[in-house]
């Protein structure tokens, strides 16, 4: 039960919600998050780190550079379903199929890094 707490808790800010609306695109680093929800990078970290520390995605390190995705093996069944409602309720958010737009066509700051220049 507490799980399903601190994720809806993660989930309470709307720029969160954002991030994991990303996220559920396709893994990323956190200069991605950045630039495509035109926030400073401290935030971008902020809330990819309260997503994977809710137990939604995963981070995995190359360098300095953070790179974080939906855990899709290590999550708690109940979280799934948060999941999916996150990406149900994207599919008519005309915010968040803005953002999509936008970070579907950002361009890596370190193409030798980022998961977007080999995609």
């Amino acid at each position: 039960m507490d799980e399903i707490v601190k994720a809806a808790k993660s989930l309470s800010d709307p720029a969160r919600v954002r991030v994991l609306n990303l996220l559920l695109q396709r893994e990323c680093c956190v200069c991605e998050v950045m630039d495509a929800l035109e926030i400073s990078q401290v935030n971008a970290s902020r809330y990819c780190n309260t997503l994977r520390e809710s137990g939604f995605l995963k981070m995995h390190k190359e360098g300095r550079w953070k790179h974080y995705s939906v855990d899709w093996d290590g999550i708690a069944p109940s979280l799934k379903y948060m999941l999916e409602a996150v990406r149900k309720a994207a599919v008519e958010s005309p915010q968040a199929i803005e953002d999509r737009k936008r970070f579907l066509s950002t361009v890596p700051r370190n193409p030798r890094v980022c998961r977007a220049s080999s995609s």
